[in-house]
């Protein structure tokens, strides 16, 4: 008996291991499967946004397996292959897609071994990326550390098409295994994790995310490339929660998006760019597996970083003073999504004004995104700290202010999520504590009172920053 293992590749079309398996079902007509997911209790300890969110999306992929004739079963506990082996004495081959980066793929590597250790066999494939971390390398075999080069060789390389999925012959040879029927135990124990979160719902199912991206391709992909980095503007795919969650796979997106590429879109090129740096990340995640926690520039590795607990609060709930930051936080918390451009302003400011280390806001970025991606979220963090791979310069700092006149001239965005500053006009949206007394009044916002004063001076903060990473300034 083989069985198929569902991790963060929820769906039932495009999805490789099962491809591998049908395959292999085809070649032997005498063996059957089962199909299981594995519900950590580890996971359901940490009340998080994208810890909330997936479990939303295995809900609605249990249901749809369900309707489509396909039993998945729940192992819950903390040793399930133990569990599984007990149960199925009679099991052959798990067959599962990989995660490549980090503790994540040393968590496969001793699953693989166990397995191997009681005459299982595992078969585990790249799923998740275009090409995975080995197979865009330097001429020498070492892997790349600037995006460019990388974009280029990658660029060479023929795209893996969708993956088929025969579903009828899979139901014709699903097995019922005796498992222990933990089913209940594990979706009431997910109730009880959303329950606790205090949000609502976010189901995605198949053929909602199919259609998204359908309708951003053929429909919204022309305004991308000049829209993409106004936050005011639906003009960026949203689709990064269902890739993270596999509720998408990316070669289905490569495939729809492959004519217009082919014609020379630019706004195509752009959104296959974002594809490319998803597999860049989870390379240089893959060759330097501390990535979330050390940085990979060794001579920024003794930075001598502050710490204020009220400048910290203030960074986390969106009230810096500074309205595009603000305003960037502010989604984060209130949707658990957050436009790249404001992605890029938050961390800007907290490491490059307050001077905070930046695996904080990392991890608190982590806690937050319904569409958190350990190896894209520390590679961007390090980006914008200048200390990793093709990081912004460290003399390079973002000024709010700046990011804020150039991306949200109206201040559509800021007054969409900080509302003390609705009535404020244009010409003081950016810098609200400009505002002589009549204007306060009439907006109805008194700077200091209904709205926080910024306690940094960006000039002057920016070149502290730029002193720390000289080494120049004793903190």
């Amino acid at each position: 008996m083989k069985a198929l293992w569902f991790r963060r590749d929820l769906r039932l079309t495009d999805n490789y291991a099962m491809y591998a398996l049908e395959n292999d079902l085809e070649y032997d007509k005498e063996v059957s499967w089962f199909a299981f997911y594995h519900v950590d209790p580890v996971f359901l300890e940490e009340k998080c946004l994208h810890h909330h969110y997936f479990f939303q999306q295995v809900k609605a992929f249990e249901q749809e397996c369900r309707e489509k004739g396909i039993t998945l079963h729940f192992i819950y506990g903390t040793h399930p292959f133990q569990d599984l082996l007990s149960a199925v004495p009679d099991l052959s081959a798990v067959y599962f897609n990989e995660d490549e980066a980090a503790w994540e793929a040393q968590r496969d590597q001793a699953i693989r071994d166990y397995l191997h250790k009681h005459g299982v066999y595992t078969y585990a494939y790249p799923d998740a990326h275009l090409h995975h971390s080995g197979e865009v390398m330097k001429k020498d075999g070492s892997p790349y550390k600037i995006f460019t080069p990388y974009f280029r060789a990658w660029q060479m390389l023929p795209k893996p098409r969708p993956y088929p999925c025969n579903l009828e012959r899979f139901k014709q040879r699903q097995a019922e295994p005796a498992l222990q029927d933990t089913h209940e135990l594990a979706f009431n124990e997910m109730e009880a994790f959303d329950e606790a979160m205090n949000r609502e719902a976010e189901p995605v199912f198949e053929s909602e995310a199919i259609q998204k991206m359908s309708t951003f391709i053929h429909e919204d992909l022309p305004n991308y490339e000049n829209s993409r980095d106004i936050p005011a503007e639906d003009a960026t795919s949203r689709l990064s929660p269902l890739i993270k969650t596999g509720r998408l796979s990316v070669r289905t997106i490569y495939s729809a998006l492959e004519p217009y590429v082919e014609q020379g879109s630019s706004a195509a090129q752009k959104y296959l760019a974002e594809l490319a740096w998803r597999d860049f990340y989870n390379m240089i995640h893959a060759y330097f597996s501390e990535l979330k926690k050390k940085e990979m520039n060794e001579k920024y590795r003794n930075l001598q970083w502050e710490y204020q607990e009220e400048q910290w609060e203030k960074w986390k709930n969106g009230t810096t003073g500074f309205p595009f930051v603000d305003a960037a936080m502010r989604q984060l918390n209130a949707e658990g999504w957050l436009h790249n451009r404001g992605r890029m302003a938050a961390a800007s400011f907290l490491v490059k004004d307050y001077h905070i280390d930046w695996r904080l806001g990392e991890d608190y970025f982590r806690r937050q995104l319904i569409d958190y991606d350990p190896s894209s979220n520390a590679g961007g963090w390090q980006w914008t700290a200048s200390t990793g791979s093709d990081a912004a310069p460290y003399f390079r700092v973002f000024s709010p202010v700046r990011q804020s006149k150039r991306f949200d001239p109206d201040g559509i965005y800021i007054k969409t999520y900080v509302p003390e500053l609705k009535h404020v006009p244009a010409r003081f949206i950016h810098e609200p504590w400009k505002m002589d007394e009549a204007a306060a009044e009439k907006a109805a916002c008194i700077p200091g009172r209904d709205y926080p004063l910024p306690d940094v001076t960006h000039k002057t903060a920016a070149h502290q920053a730029i002193e720390m990473f000289k080494g120049d300034r004793n903190v």
